[in-house]
């Protein structure tokens, strides 16, 4: 396969499609932090961007490799993620609502172990995108992924820092509005996976 510009358009696309969840949960990783650093800001984003690259990757080695284990597995896509960001989401809104007058910059932020799964339930439902990617060689697939990775990156990135600026004027109550975003999205992952 050659490198047109359609393959780069279609990559793009797929990344901006697959980006939406990881861009919300983002959003409320802002809000619940509003004084976050910006290594931290640029680290939420790598993870998410790490992680909507590996899943496709994933899907084209099910492919390639053992595609009926996959097409079970399928199935509990949807519930994985629910759970996944309602408990993290529950989390986050309880911190929120003990935290709801304290001071902005006190609330302990997001740590890696909650990150990583994070990462992995916004991204999961891209394992299918390595059905779209399947007659790709490993090569162009390495490519597509690594594009939708850059796409990733860029629009989580903005997503932290418009939630930490709106985080910083909702003082205490991000966190709560926070904890909902993410169990609204876990609830929309699983209702459009099972629907």
């Amino acid at each position: 396969m050659d490198f047109t510009f359609s393959f780069f358009i279609t990559n793009i696309l797929l990344g901006i499609g697959l980006a939406m969840d990881a861009f919300s949960v983002s959003l409320a990783n802002g809000l619940n932090e509003p004084c976050m650093k910006t290594t931290k800001i640029c680290g939420i984003a790598g993870v998410f961007a790490f992680f909507q690259a590996l899943m496709p990757m994933l899907g084209w080695i099910c492919v390639h490799t053992v595609l009926q284990y996959f097409k079970t597995f399928e199935a509990f896509i949807p519930w994985i993620a629910l759970v996944l960001l309602c408990f993290i989401g529950g989390k986050m809104l309880l911190d929120g609502i003990k935290n709801r007058d304290g001071d902005i910059c006190e609330s302990k932020g997001l740590g890696l172990a909650a990150l990583a799964v994070q990462g992995i339930a916004t991204s999961i439902d891209a394992l299918s995108v390595g059905f779209a990617i399947a007659d790709y060689d490993l090569f162009c697939a390495i490519v597509a992924a690594l594009v939708i990775a850059a796409v990733t990156f860029a629009i989580c990135l903005c997503g932290v820092l418009i939630g930490k600026k709106a985080g910083t004027r909702m003082a205490g109550k991000a966190g709560i509005l926070g904890g909902i975003i993410l169990i609204a999205i876990g609830v929309e992952i699983f209702i459009t996976g099972i629907f």
